[in-house]
C-alpha cells in the first residue's frame, strides 16, 4: 500500500508520529484522517513499529482501541517530542514560501529615522509582496494587544514576555545648552542645580507629567524634576528650541552630537549621566513566524549592524 504522506514512508520519527496519532485519539480512523493516510496503512505503520521495538503498544478490538501499559508509558514521553519536532519542520517549510502579506510595526521617532527609513528601499526590492505598515510615535503601547508584530523600544520600556534584539549599544542622555544661555545663566555644577535653571521639558506621549530626567550618582540611579518654559512632546523641538537659546534640554547625546560639535550646543554634568540600554527590536515569542515578519527582522538587523 502507498503512503499518500512523506511523513509517514518509514524511519524511526515516522513509526512515532503515527504511534502517537493513534495513541492520543484512540482510533485509527480519526488519526488516519489526521495524518492524510488511510487507516489501514496507519494500522500496518504501528503493526511494523510494535514488531521492530518487541512491544505491544495498543489493545485493538474490532469496536475500540486502547493503550497497554507499555504504550501509556511510551506515549507520555514521546509526545512532547514529536509535538516539538513537527513543529520545527513546519518552521523550515515556511521558508519555502515566499515572504508576502502585511506586518505592523510600532517604532519611535528616533528608531524610525535611525533603522527603518534607511531600509525602505532596499526592502521593497527584496520584497515586493510585503506591506509595511509603520506608526511612528513616542507612545509606549502594550505591542500585541494593539495588533502590532514588531516594535522598536528603548531597552526601560520592553514589554515582559518580549524577545528583545539590541540594535546598538547603550545609549546616555546628557543636559545640552546653547553658548548664549550659558553665557547668560552659567553652567550647573551638579544635576540638582538644574531645579534653577529654565529647562525645556518632553512628555511621552499619552502621559500627563513630564519626564523626570535621570542621572547616575554613586551607584545609583536619581531623577531630578526640572521647571521650565516649555513643554514639549517631540524631542526633535526640545533639541532647537535649547539650539535657539529658550534653555536646557536633556537629548540623547547622539542625536546632539552635530550641534556640540559645530559650537551650537555645550554639553554639561557628563559626569552624571551614565548610559543605558539602547534601542531594541521587540516582538512576541512564536513558534511558526510569518515570512514577511523574517524578513522585516532580519534586515533591520542588517541595517543596524551596517550602521553600527
Amino acid at each position: 500500500m502507498t503512503f499518500t504522506d512523506p511523513m509517514l514512508s518509514g524511519g524511526d520519527f515516522a513509526h512515532l508520529r503515527a504511534f502517537v496519532a493513534v495513541g492520543q485519539a484512540l482510533s485509527f480512523t480519526r488519526a488516519a484522517e489526521a495524518l492524510g493516510v488511510t487507516p489501514s496503512a496507519l494500522s500496518q505503520v504501528v503493526r511494523t513499529f510494535e514488531d521492530r521495538i518487541g512491544v505491544r503498544l495498543l489493545n485493538r478490538t474490532t469496536r475500540s482501541v486502547s493503550l497497554t501499559e507499555a504504550g501509556e508509558n511510551l506515549l507520555r514521553r514521546v509526545a512532547p517530542a514529536v509535538a516539538e519536532l513537527s513543529q520545527a519542520v513546519g518552521q523550515a517549510r515556511l521558508y519555502q514560501e515566499r515572504p508576502s502579506g502585511t506586518v505592523r510595526v510600532h517604532t519611535f521617532r528616533s528608531a524610525a529615522e535611525l533603522y527603518i527609513q534607511p531600509i525602505l528601499p532596499a526592502f521593497r526590492r527584496a520584497y515586493p509582496s510585503v506591506v509595511l505598515d509603520v506608526t511612528v510615535d513616542d507612545e509606549v503601547v502594550d505591542t500585541v494587544a494593539a495588533g502590532y508584530d514588531a516594535a522598536i523600544r528603548l531597552g526601560e520600556v520592553i514589554e515582559r514576555d518580549m524577545v528583545a534584539v539590541p540594535l546598538e549599544p547603550p545609549v546616555r542622555q546628557i543636559p545640552v545648552a546653547a553658548p548664549s544661555y550659558i553665557a547668560e545663566r552659567g553652567t550647573p555644577a551638579h544635576p540638582r542645580d538644574l531645579l534653577g535653571h529654565d529647562c525645556i521639558r518632553w512628555r511621552w506621549p499619552g502621559r500627563a507629567q513630564p519626564y523626570r530626567w535621570e542621572f547616575y550618582e554613586d551607584g545609583a540611579w536619581f531623577e531630578v524634576e526640572v521647571a521650565g518654559p516649555l513643554i514639549v512632546n517631540s524631542k526633535d523641538m526640545a533639541l532647537q528650541a535649547a539650539i535657539d537659546g529658550v534653555g536646557i534640554a536633556f537629548s540623547v547625546e547622539r542625536t546632539a552630537r552635530q550641534a556640540i560639535a559645530d559650537g551650537r550646543l555645550v554639553a554639561m554634568l557628563e559626569a552624571w549621566c551614565e548610559p543605558f540600554p539602547g534601542h531594541h527590536l521587540c516582538f512576541p515569542q512564536q513558534r511558526q513566524m510569518s515570512p514577511a515578519l523574517r524578513a522585516f527582522i532580519d534586515t533591520v538587523r542588517e541595517g543596524a549592524s551596517a550602521a553600527c
